[in-house]
């Protein structure tokens, strides 16, 4: 995938924050969907992204499983 597909990752995620289950489901899917590489700077960036957002902090055992 291209930093592109990334990009496109983090803006679905910033979309739909709102609703924890669906945030949730779009990060699986970008588990199954990223490089490995894509998926560590997903994960550094999701760690700043859900320091804002307490109630998204379980989803990060999505990507840590992983």
């Amino acid at each position: 995938m291209s930093k592109s597909m990334l990009d496109y990752t983090k803006s679905v995620l910033k979309r739909v924050s709102f609703d924890v289950n669906l945030f949730c489901k779009e990060l699986e899917k970008a588990c199954r969907v990223l490089l490995p590489y894509e998926l560590e700077e997903l994960a550094s960036w999701l760690m700043k992204f859900i320091k804002e957002k307490p109630e998204l902090q379980h989803c990060m055992l999505l990507i840590n499983n992983k």
